[in-house]
């Protein structure tokens, strides 16, 4: 197939590149490197283009495409807050300008980068895909907007789509020359790597007053490899299934802010000092994925199921980053 991977040369998106590659597709990249890299574009073109800009769109549908894969958005949970009509735009909006331009061009085919920031506070210990959807800032909200378009897109177009709910992306393919690179960078691995490093502006962990075992926030982390397997099987399962379908990506195992800074300082053999900050607004105190729908449904393990080995690709690639 030949694949439109939009945003791919963001960190889940490249990842998804690479996978796409390997299992013999050919990929176009399209992107505005706002937040993605060029160097992180290494197997296929790359369009330069803004989905806020849809009369950009069309260069990327230049030759017949069979799927579209769609990563690019505003992903900062605390940012949406405070910016929360940026994230509107460019998520709901962006998305419905892609939208539009794949119809022009008769593709029927998307996979959808969504998030676990759908659920909001979850009200039972492990969440699968029927858990209620109340987010509890713009961002969910914004992801949970597009799934509700794709369903209605499916019902009036027969637009074939998957939504992908990712709980935390972690890890590398360092041997590929990529990893996760954002600026700045929120996410907690790489942020206690750098400290890990000696490098960065100081690890916060934001609150430790949370109704958890350790008083801190707790995640669920799935490589981002696994993540890349789960979009090309959905690929398979559009090709069988028509509608619009959502699914939930974690490994089903939680680990807290401070068991994450310990492993991180097994992993790496160095002191990570942190210091704790207030709580960051929107964030829930628990996310934990059921994934067993995927897996049945799928056909997708993760190959990666614990947090050691997911730190340990991530450590390779800060130690020696591409870009």
């Amino acid at each position: 197939m030949h694949v439109l991977v939009c945003g791919g040369a963001g960190y889940v998106g490249s990842h998804a590149c690479l996978a796409l590659a390997r299992a013999g597709h050919e990929v176009t990249v399209l992107d505005n490197l706002f937040a993605g890299h060029r160097e992180a574009v290494r197997w296929g073109p790359l369009v330069e283009a803004d989905i806020l800009r849809p009369e950009t769109l069309d260069a990327g549908f230049a030759r017949r495409v069979d799927a579209v894969m769609h990563f690019c958005a505003r992903s900062l949970v605390g940012e949406s807050v405070t910016d929360p009509v940026a994230y509107y735009q460019n998520n709901v909006a962006g998305t419905l300008n892609l939208l539009e331009t794949m119809r022009r061009h008769g593709v029927d085919r998307l996979v959808f980068s969504s998030t676990a920031a759908v659920f909001g506070n979850p009200v039972s210990d492990v969440i699968d895909e029927e858990h209620p959807k109340d987010p509890i800032n713009p961002y969910g909200a914004s992801k949970l907007m597009v799934e509700r378009i794709l369903a209605d897109a499916a019902a009036a177009y027969g637009l074939r789509s998957v939504a992908l709910r990712y709980f935390n992306a972690a890890g590398a393919a360092a041997d590929e020359g990529i990893g996760e690179s954002h600026e700045p960078e929120t996410h907690l691995i790489p942020n206690a790597l750098k400290a890990a490093a000696g490098a960065g502006a100081g690890l916060k962990v934001f609150g430790n007053d949370y109704p958890t075992r350790d008083g801190t926030c707790v995640r669920d982390y799935v490589h981002v490899l696994d993540l890349a397997d789960a979009h090309l099987r959905a690929l398979d399962w559009m090709d069988r299934e028509p509608g619009a379908h959502r699914f939930n990506l974690g490994n089903g195992n939680g680990f807290s802010v401070l068991e994450v800074i310990e492993a991180a300082r097994r992993v790496t053999g160095h002191d990570i000092p942190y210091e704790i900050a207030p709580r960051r607004a929107g964030d829930p105190p628990v996310l934990v994925a059921s994934s067993a729908l995927a897996r049945e449904k799928l056909g997708w393990t993760p190959k990666y199921d614990r947090i050691e080995p997911i730190i340990e690709t991530a450590w390779a690639w800060h130690r020696a980053p591409a870009f």
